[in-house]
Order: C-alpha cells, then structure tokens, then sequence
C-alpha cells in the first residue's frame, strides 16, 4: 500500500525555507509577514480562565462543557445573527485547520466523491480531500457553476484566505439555496469574519442568507485571530444539528477533546468582546501603515476588504517578488501558496508586531 503522504502535494511553506534565510541575513533583522500568526497577547481574561481550570485531572468530553456550549450559542446569536440555536447545534474542535484537514473522512466522504473549494484558498481544503481519497474540484466566481454530480461537500471562505474577499449576502444565500436542491453539504470557514475592513462580513447562519434553517449548511469559527489563541487551538462549529451529530459520534471514537483548560479560556474569550476591539485597532493600524507603503512602492492591492492580510501585486511572478523583498529582509507568501491563479500576486499579513511593521515599511519606501 502507497504511503498516505503520497496523496498529498508538497508542504508549500517548506519551499519558502531559502528565502526565509536570506531575509534573516539582513542587518536589522527579518520582518517576516509570511505567516497569519498572532504575535500580541493573549487577554488577559483569557489567561485567568486558563490558569482557574488548571487542575483538571480528568478526561474532557468531545462536546465540551455546558457552560461552553452555552458561550458558543450566544456568541452565535450576537456576532452571526444566528437563531434557533440549542446544544445540539454546536461542536468544539481541536483548532480549525484539524477540521479541515480531517472533515471528508469524518464525513464518510471516500473515492468517487467530489469536494468543491474556491480556486484561490487555503491549501488544506484539497488536503483534505485528498486524504479522505475524494476527487478535489475547484471554483472561480461562483460554486453554482458547478456540475453538481458527485459533489459531497462544498467549501465557502468568507472573508478569504488569501485575498481577503468578502462574499455578498445575496451570492451566499444563493449558493445555499443551489446546495440545498442538488443534496450539498455546505461547510463555510469564517474564521476570519471579525475582522472586516471595508465591508461587513456576513454568516451563513444568518436568517437573510439561510432562511431561518441550519439544514444543509455548517459555520467554521476560530478564536486563533480574533482572540490570538492560535497556541490553544480553540475553534468550533455552528449549524446543521443531523451533521453535527455524526460527526460528534465519530469524534469520540477519535478522542478528539478540546482540552478543558482551553475549553474555560474560550467561555472567557467569546464572552468579552473588549479585547477583539483592542486586536483590530492594532490591525488596522498595521494594515494601514502596510498598504500606503507597498502602493507607494509600486503594487497595487485587490480585494483585502477582510482578514489579515493584503493581497498585492505588481504584475510579475509571485517568487521574483518574494526574492526581491527577501534581499530587504522582508518575508511574504507567495500567491501560488493558494493555487496557480495567485501566481502573479503575494500575501502580505499584518501579524507582526509595531516595530517590525515600522521597519517593514521604511524599507519598503527607502
């Protein structure tokens, strides 16, 4: 039998290794805005949930606490809109990206079936696929272009990873309604919904977009970028109860637990919405500082109107700007990271800290 690796294309962030190193040479340091990760504190309320439940001896539950339960519905219901909400519509996950890698297996998703994502995404929607040994399909505008045949599973991204687009509430409400005629389980990553620039980032949970039912259609969340949890791996699931029941079956077989100090600090988390206004006054400022200087510098920045990042260009192949930034000791993210459609473009986050975005911004406009 092939090695399961085998299915797998190779992990893109290893090819960014030379370049990484060559940034590092610079004399005042690297400024490495390669990677989403959170470099800011984690809140302090959070802390103290954290450490309150340090003794904690036993085993979690896969569902979590009540009491975390709970937070996910009203979190829910104030920042989604979302109503209708009990227990049974809610599952904590071991970060997000655990989830999408693993989703279609936990889903019985298996050769001959077919999984849909956006041709610009993160990679490890087709991971995913691949490892459940499903046929991975790709979109442009719009996932009702489609041949729905054999499609089991349909990924939305909204706010965008990579580019920071923001889909309508009219395109996501269609897309729910095309799902729901062809049997399409729609899964919709969000994790990045509270942080919206220039537009309003809207669930598909929203009654306006899912017509006051959860059938069909599941909301991936995160506390890693609006909380900067992203070392506790604390994220969930919001929707159809019939598929978030299976897949807590499953996920108990899996031991898959949230570990229950984490379950306290995100009860915390979603229950204190001061220090996501704090993170995005931070971020704004960054993103800010960062766009007038690469414009100023000659790209031209598309669509980024949510989430961590700028999706620049200046019409060239994505690894000759990376290379060209690398020798000015600044580290981005190649384009073509997130398919062949982004290979003229890089992604520029906003995740490092004030001094380091200072610097990358006087030498971006030396």
């Amino acid at each position: 039998m092939p090695p399961l690796s085998s299915r797998l294309p190779v992990f893109p962030w290893d090819r960014l290794e030379p370049y990484k190193k060559t940034a590092a040479e610079h004399p005042d340091g690297i400024v490495d805005l390669s990677v989403g990760t959170p470099v800011d504190p984690v809140p302090e309320v959070v802390r103290r949930a954290l450490a309150g439940a340090a003794d904690s001896p036993g085993y979690p539950t896969v569902w979590g606490t009540a009491g975390l339960r709970d937070a996910i519905v009203g979190w829910s219901e104030r920042r989604l809109g979302a109503r209708g909400l009990a227990h049974t519509h809610v599952l904590p996950v071991v970060g997000s990206k655990e989830l999408v890698a693993w989703l279609p297996i936990q889903l019985g998703i298996k050769g001959g079936d077919r999984v849909a994502y956006p041709r610009l995404a993160y990679p490890t929607y087709e991971v995913g696929a691949r490892l459940a040994g499903a046929e991975p399909v790709v979109y442009d505008e719009s996932p009702r272009e489609l041949d729905p045949e054999g499609l089991r599973l349909l990924w939305l991204n909204s706010p965008s990873n990579p580019t920071g687009r923001v889909l309508p509430g009219e395109e996501l409400k269609a897309t729910v309604a095309w799902a729901r005629e062809h049997g399409v389980l729609v899964f919709s990553d969000e994790c990045y919904l509270e942080l919206g620039w220039e537009a309003e980032p809207v669930s598909v949970l929203h009654p306006d977009v899912c017509g006051g039912t959860h059938e069909g259609v599941v909301a991936v969340h995160s506390l890693s970028k609006r909380s900067n949890l992203a070392g506790y791996r604390a994220a969930f699931l919001v929707g159809d109860e019939a598929v978030l029941e299976e897949l807590l079956r499953v996920r108990k077989h899996g031991g898959m637990m949230v570990p229950a100090p984490v379950q306290a600090a995100t009860v915390a988390a979603l229950g204190d919405d001061a220090h996501v206004a704090e993170q995005r006054e931070r971020y704004a400022a960054r993103r800010a500082a960062l766009r007038t200087a690469l414009e100023a510098s000659g790209f031209r920045i598309e669509h980024s109107e949510a989430s961590l990042y700028l999706w620049a260009t200046r019409d060239e192949p994505c690894w000759d700007t990376v290379g060209e930034l690398a020798r000015r000791g600044v580290l981005v993210a190649p384009g073509d990271f997130y398919g062949p459609a982004g290979e003229r473009f890089v992604r520029v986050a906003f995740t490092a800290t004030d001094e380091r975005v200072g610097e990358a911004v006087r030498r971006l406009t030396a």
